[in-house]
């Protein structure tokens, strides 16, 4: 039976009384973001939105993308690498499931030092998919163009980001690889695994 998402006290500033809002909420406030799920335009827009107004808000603090996503749309994924990149505040990326995909990328998207993994969790790289677009050849083709343009952006973003070669990265690219935490650290996707006591 779904308990829905928790509620917890939260006092505001200047506030007697706490009240109560949403874990997730309250995580945000802590600087913590959740992709759990799979990579839209929707959670996109949100992670976008709450990146650029964190970082606005201090700039100086790191945030922390915790990541269990099987993957998804690219173009909404590369949104939120761009943003990523692109704001002043530092993004620590953390695995805690599975990255796999688009999340992959997300992952090695972190600030360089700062990319952690859990030690059971997994992580997966792949070629950019097909939608089996049903349509004219000339559409197939010009889609087949756009996901050979996509392969070389990623390809290019996980060679700058690992140290790999572009044809390492490629090769390895061809099919699902799917790797531990430790091997996921030894390509240079992530740059810890979490040691817990």
């Amino acid at each position: 039976m779904p308990i829905g998402v928790p509620k917890v006290p939260f006092t505001l500033p200047g506030e007697d009384e706490a009240s109560w809002i949403d874990i997730y909420n309250r995580l945000f406030q802590e600087r913590l973001l959740f992709l759990g799920q799979e990579v839209n335009s929707e959670i996109s827009n949100q992670l976008v939105g709450l990146m650029v107004y964190l970082s606005l808000e201090d700039k100086n603090k790191n945030l922390y993308l915790f990541i269990n996503s099987p993957g998804g749309e690219v173009i909404s994924g590369m949104a939120i690498f761009d943003t990523m990149q692109f704001i002043e505040a530092e993004v620590q990326t953390v695995c805690v499931g599975l990255a796999a995909s688009m999340g992959s990328l997300l992952l090695v998207g972190g600030e360089i030092t700062k990319r952690l993994s859990f030690p059971h969790a997994r992580v997966m790289i792949h070629q950019p998919a097909s939608s089996f677009y049903e349509g004219q050849t000339v559409d197939c083709v010009l889609e087949a163009n756009e996901l050979l343009k996509m392969r070389k952006t990623m390809t290019k973003i996980y060679a700058q980001r690992t140290g790999k070669p572009s044809w390492q990265i490629s090769k390895d690219m061809e099919r699902d690889l799917y790797m531990s935490a430790e091997e996921a650290q030894a390509h240079g996707i992530i740059d810890t695994v979490a040691a817990f006591v």
